[in-house]
């Protein structure tokens, strides 16, 4: 890196930093060291701060630099989220894989996938117990695809937003930033999942189309052009970016409010077993909002899929506007709560393994007062 260790800048306070083994620097380091020098040089808010004044750095907290822990906005850093984000979101979206299965056959022939129990009847009798887990490559590559952008731009874009504001207004609009970050990240993570949805859902509810990714992208792509693959990108938009906001936004607030007054022990005196505790059920409520927010669009993502042709007035027209916003809701609720919860433990679990913090529960006023002695002194 180009800049002295005394340089390095966060706006978060040092006393939520853990030293990690040397075993789990050496891993981070690996990850860092296989990934491209460039990107991270090109991309890292450390290096772009550059083209701000000696005057606005004086307003952060700088990061810590001690040997044997990973500094936040570092390349290591920016690293484990990446992973920390293909763990949580592929091992989370393949496990669901049954339910995700149930909810599109549901969306898609709703006269014959009736409700939750008679849909899994169905998928029984005429599939056996594999016919739940089709489509289950698409899923796993598709989304851990999504989780690094997901994740790992979310962290680059949140500190990215946070210095072009100040730390005053940081603070002031911090739901502001999250929501911006999160936006800016989902539009990434999607153009990454969008080919893996398409043949996913066509996959998963059309019997007979392919058993799989192997077979079923190279039949798509014959089907509906290369082009086709992202016939699908602005209704997984309008679906994944209101879902990302929120599941983002209000998990930041959540937990914050959970540690503020539900927890009578700050935050760096909690143990790492109740903070990961905190991130599932933060995860959880959230997951809750996420899905009401973004049902209507996941209706359109899965008609369009998987009819050739099919436009959204004829979505609109087939479903109805009602049907969009509660056909397979229930079963996405608890779908997606479940699914977000363990996405958040996963992560944060990940981030504590190789000594970071985990994510949210940091009182603003902290980083207010923190600057502001450092701006006077």
């Amino acid at each position: 890196m180009a800049f002295s260790e005394n340089t390095r800048q966060s706006l978060i306070p040092s006393f939520l930093y853990s030293s990690p083994s040397p075993s789990k620097t050496l891993f981070l380091e690996k990850v860092t060291n296989s990934s491209n020098p460039s990107l991270w040089s090109s991309s890292s808010p450390v290096n772009g701060s550059e083209g701000f004044s000696s005057s606005k750095r004086s307003f952060v907290i700088p990061a810590p630099s001690e040997p044997g822990k990973v500094e936040l906005y570092s390349p290591q850093y920016y690293a484990a989220c990446t992973v920390g984000g293909i763990l949580s979101c592929g091992l989370t979206h393949m496990a669901v894989t049954p339910l995700d299965l149930v909810k599109c056959n549901m969306q898609i022939d709703p006269a014959k996938y009736k409700s939750i129990s008679s849909g899994f009847g169905v998928l029984l009798k005429e599939q056996g117990v594999r016919g739940f887990f089709r489509g289950w490559v698409p899923t796993l590559l598709g989304y851990s695809a999504q989780g690094a952008c997901k994740f790992g731009f979310y962290e680059f874009f949140k500190k990215y937003y946070s210095d072009i504001a100040g730390p005053e207004f940081a603070t002031k609009y911090k739901t502001l930033i999250y929501l911006a970050g999160s936006a800016s990240a989902e539009v990434i993570a999607d153009i990454a999942l969008c080919p893996f949805e398409a043949v996913k859902v066509r996959v998963q509810t059309q019997p007979g189309f392919a058993r799989g990714m192997s077979d079923g992208f190279p039949k798509f792509i014959k089907s509906e052009g290369a082009l086709g693959l992202y016939k699908g990108l602005v209704p997984l938009w309008g679906r994944q970016i209101p879902y990302t906001m929120m599941k983002f936004a209000s998990f930041e607030t959540i937990v914050e409010m959970m540690y503020k007054y539900a927890i009578p022990t700050p935050k760096s005196e909690c143990s790492k077993g109740l903070q990961l505790g905190v991130s599932f059920a933060g995860g959880y409520v959230a997951g809750v909002f996420c899905a009401i927010v973004s049902h209507p669009a996941d209706n359109l993502v899965s008609f369009l899929n998987n009819a050739k042709g099919a436009t959204v007035g004829d979505a609109v027209k087939k479903l109805g506007v009602w049907g969009l916003f509660t056909r397979g809701l229930p079963l996405r609720i608890v779908m997606i709560g479940t699914l977000t919860g363990a996405q958040w433990g996963i992560y944060d679990a990940f981030k504590v393994f190789v000594g970071l913090p985990t994510t949210g529960g940091v009182a603003p006023a902290a980083v207010q007062v923190a600057a502001t002695e450092l701006a006077k002194a």
